[in-house]
């Protein structure tokens, strides 16, 4: 027992060794009550050798600075480049030197019980390190935008504690490699991050060239969710995607999607997770139609949505 301790904590420590210099301590500056200064706080990854950092959208919110602090003692301000409220993701750029990047990993390889490595700043408490494994994949999170919810689909749920001030900071694997971004405490014990893979990637790039992501609107949340055996042998998959709510007046509401539906095809591709439909859901779908094949009450229901324009975020 005393050897695999001592191997757990030479992980989170090598963990910890690679990633706390990368990771900054964001103040927020903005307006309140009529005043300049610092209206919040929380985390940010280095993710450029040229001084650009990843972060969630509702740390910075609608704001333009701040300033960002490492763990060597360097203080740096930084700029918002652009924000995207749906995955709560948001790039800064520091107006000085940073620390080098962070290594990013690919979140699509993470398994259920995998131990993974928060680093940020909760509760203003820069550096902060702990560890715990990936309780599970697929989760979706509500997240306002104005006065609307929308929902943050794919998320990654952890037991590693979060805390107020953790969010923007690094979710990592064994390996120091970047997996997610930490964006809520959910309750005790159960924190999320958004993944770190070719979706988020797309988006990253989108916000870094353009400062913002025209995305398609579909109006569903989904989780994954099992095939029934008759229909995986029908269909040669094991996994889909089952409709967990539908936003009512949306795309998929008026296209008649259910509540309970599960997912098999969206425009005649597979669905096997919410990645999939993800991938369709910017600039290119917006007024397309989209036949979406769903399985309901033991049968096939085909139905053709045509994804809207989601309202500008930012």
């Amino acid at each position: 027992m005393a050897d695999e301790l001592d191997a757990y904590s030479q992980v989170v420590t090598g963990v910890a060794r690679t990633l706390l210099p990368s990771v900054a301590s964001l103040a927020v500056q903005g307006e309140r009550r009529g005043r300049t200064g610092v209206v919040g706080t929380g985390s940010a990854v280095v993710f450029t050798g040229d001084g650009f950092l990843l972060t969630n959208a509702h740390v910075v919110g609608a704001t333009t600075r701040g300033t960002a602090a490492f763990a060597d003692g360097t203080e740096v301000g930084y700029t918002v480049i652009g924000r995207d409220r749906l995955s709560d993701l948001a790039v800064v750029r520091a107006d000085g030197e940073t620390p080098p990047p962070a290594q990013l990993g690919d979140a699509d390889r993470l398994t259920v019980g995998q131990l993974v490595v928060a680093v940020g700043s909760p509760l203003g408490l820069s550096g902060s390190v702990t560890a715990g494994v990936v309780s599970a994949l697929g989760r979706s999170m509500p997240a306002q935008s104005g006065r609307t919810v929308r929902i943050i689909e794919d998320v990654i749920q952890t037991d590693a504690a979060l805390n107020p001030g953790n969010s923007g900071g690094a979710l990592a694997d064994a390996d120091a490699r970047v997996v997610g971004i930490n964006t809520a405490v959910a309750g005790v014990g159960l924190g999320l991050a958004v993944p770190i893979n070719a979706t988020t990637n797309r988006i990253v790039t989108t916000l870094l060239r353009d400062g913002r992501v025209r995305r398609a609107f579909l109006g569903v949340a989904t989780a994954p969710a099992p095939v029934p055996p008759a229909l995986a042998e029908r269909i040669g998959r094991t996994r889909g995607v089952r409709i967990v709510h539908v936003e009512p007046n949306s795309p998929a509401d008026v296209a008649g999607l259910r509540q309970g539906d599960l997912v098999i095809t969206v425009g005649g591709q597979p669905v096997d997770d919410a990645q999939a439909l993800q991938r369709r859901m910017f600039a290119d779908a917006i007024d397309v139609p989209l036949p979406i094949t769903t399985f309901r009450n033991g049968a096939m229901v085909d139905v053709i949505a045509r994804p809207v324009e989601l309202a500008d975020q930012a």
